[in-house]
C-alpha cells in the first residue's frame, strides 16, 4: 500500500518543562482511516495541528506524499491544499453565505473557475442534504449543519486527506448523527483520514486502526476490533472501563 504520510520521531514543547509530544512515530496508507484516541490533554488535537503546520514541530520529520515536508510558511500553504482540516468550532466567516464560505479556498487560493468550483461546491451540499442552504448565512444554521458545511469546505479543495479534530464535540446529541454519517460515507469512498473523536461507537465503526495517546506519546497501535476487545496496554484497558461504565461502546 501507498504511504500517503509519515510521521518520525515528532517532538512538540513549549519549554522543556511542557512536553505535548514526546517522540511520535506514526503513518497513514492511502485510503486508510485511522482513529486517534485518548485522554484529554493527551496531545491529540495538537498532533493534528502539527500535520498541516498550524503548530511548529521542534524535533522530528513529517513526510506527505514520500518527500519530506519544508517547514516555510509558503510550503505549508501549498500541502494545506492536501490535507484539509475540520475543527470542532466550525470556523465559517459570519459575513458570508454558505456558498462563499465554500468557494474562498477554490477562488482565492487555487485559483479556479468560479464556475467549476460552484458545480463542485453544490454537488457536495447535494451529497451532505443541503443544496437548499447555499444562499444562508451561519447564523441560520444549525450546529450540525455548519459542521457539514464546513465539511464541504475542506472537500472543495480536492484533498489527499482529511483531519477531523472533535467535529462533533460542541454538538447536541441528535446533530452528532448527522454529521458521523458524513464522515462514514467519505470513509466508504476512500478517503484517507485522520479522525480525534471521543464518539467510542463511531470510532469502532469507522476506524481501519485505532491509534491510542497518553501524555504525549502513542501507547498502543491495532485493529478496532482487538483494541476494543482485548487491548494491550493497562492505560488502554483502564480508558475504555470509563466509556464501558458510562454505557458501553
Amino acid at each position: 500500500m501507498e504511504t500517503l504520510l509519515e510521521v518520525k520521531n515528532l517532538k512538540k514543547f513549549y519549554d522543556k518543562s511542557h512536553i505535548v509530544l514526546n517522540g511520535i512515530n506514526f503513518k497513514i496508507q492511502k485510503s486508510e482511516v485511522v482513529v486517534i484516541l485518548g485522554p484529554s490533554g493527551c496531545g491529540k488535537s495538537t498532533f493534528l495541528r502539527c500535520l498541516n503546520g498550524l503548530e511548529d514541530i521542534q524535533e522530528g520529520e513529517i513526510f506527505f506524499g514520500g518527500k519530506m515536508v519544508d517547514h516555510s510558511k509558503s510550503n505549508w500553504n501549498l500541502i494545506r491544499q492536501k490535507i484539509g482540516m475540520v475543527f470542532q468550532s466550525y470556523d465559517l466567516f459570519p459575513h458570508m453565505n454558505v456558498m462563499e464560505n465554500i468557494l474562498l479556498g477554490p477562488l482565492k487560493v487555487q485559483k479556479r473557475s468560479k464556475a467549476e468550483a460552484s458545480k463542485q461546491a453544490l454537488e457536495l451540499l447535494r451529497r451532505v442534504g443541503l443544496a437548499s442552504k447555499q444562499n444562508a448565512y451561519p447564523k441560520e444554521l444549525s450546529g450540525g449543519q455548519k459542521q457539514r458545511v464546513a465539511i464541504v469546505r475542506a472537500l472543495c479543495m480536492n484533498p489527499e486527506i482529511m483531519l477531523f479534530d472533535e467535529v462533533t464535540a460542541s454538538l447536541d446529541p441528535e446533530m452528532v448523527k448527522e454529521v458521523l454519517e458524513v464522515i462514514l460515507e467519505l470513509a466508504k469512498e476512500g478517503m484517507s483520514m485522520i479522525i480525534v473523536t471521543h464518539e467510542m461507537k463511531f470510532a469502532r465503526a469507522v476506524a481501519d486502526r485505532i491509534v491510542f495517546f497518553d501524555n504525549g506519546v502513542v501507547i498502543e497501535e491495532n485493529t478496532p476490533e482487538k483494541f476494543f476487545h482485548s487491548p494491550k496496554s493497562e492505560r488502554a484497558k483502564k480508558f475504555l472501563d470509563i466509556f464501558d461504565f458510562l454505557g458501553g461502546f
